[in-house]
């Protein structure tokens, strides 16, 4: 049985609720014949890609897809690129704010995911729902993360598929903020079962999406 660890965010800046931990931690035990394990991972440069490591090692999955919030975006958003780079609008959890930093010396100018992006955005679609690609992660957290599952991929294990998605803020996180769009908690799990699905059946990834 295919193994998949998928991640969510705590809380962050000024938000008292994360919609990628909530949607995560509500997803099913089993997607199309695969196993679901699932891990809150801080909102701190460094720990973050620390307690995913540890979790790739005691877990041996097949698969990492880590989900991240992006207040202002209006779908489910599979990247990409994970790039080189630490430069924080804001500090993280713990009060950390690097500029124009590289995330590893030694590393890569960027990682393309493994995942097939497009058939997820064409799953999230399908499913009704609002899904696009992006091409770029950030320079916070998010970007920070897939870019470290990347390079632990480069030089520890190979065989692993790992990639990210960013999803909406919350209908409770938007209620003072006219204009910003927001997707409900059961649609955020419904995309996520969706392109989970994509990445169990479909290896190859689409052409178009």
């Amino acid at each position: 049985m295919m193994k998949i660890l998928v991640t969510g965010f705590d809380p962050f800046g000024k938000e008292t609720i994360n919609p990628a931990w909530e949607a995560v931690r509500r997803l099913p035990a089993t997607i199309a014949g695969a196993q679901i394990v699932t891990l809150q991972v801080p909102t701190v440069f460094d720990q973050a890609a620390s307690v995913v490591h540890a979790a790739i090692v005691r877990e041996q999955p097949d698969v990492v897809l880590d989900i991240g919030q992006a207040g202002g975006r209006s779908g489910l958003t599979p990247e990409r690129v994970a790039i080189n780079l630490n430069d924080a609008g804001i500090a993280d959890n713990q009060g950390n704010q690097p500029v124009d930093q590289p995330i590893q010396a030694d590393g890569a100018a960027a990682y393309f995911t493994q995942l097939p992006v497009k058939a997820m955005v064409a799953a999230i679609r399908a499913a009704g729902l609002p899904g696009y690609l992006s091409t770029t992660a950030g320079t916070f957290v998010c970007n920070h993360l897939m870019y470290q599952v990347q390079y632990q991929r480069a030089h520890e294990f190979p065989r692993l598929r790992a990639g990210f998605m960013h999803i909406p803020f919350l209908p409770s996180q938007v209620s003072a903020r006219p204009g910003v769009p927001s997707l409900a908690l059961t649609d955020d799990v419904r995309g996520l079962t969706a392109a989970i699905t994509a990445i169990v059946t479909q290896i190859e990834d689409e052409k178009d999406a």
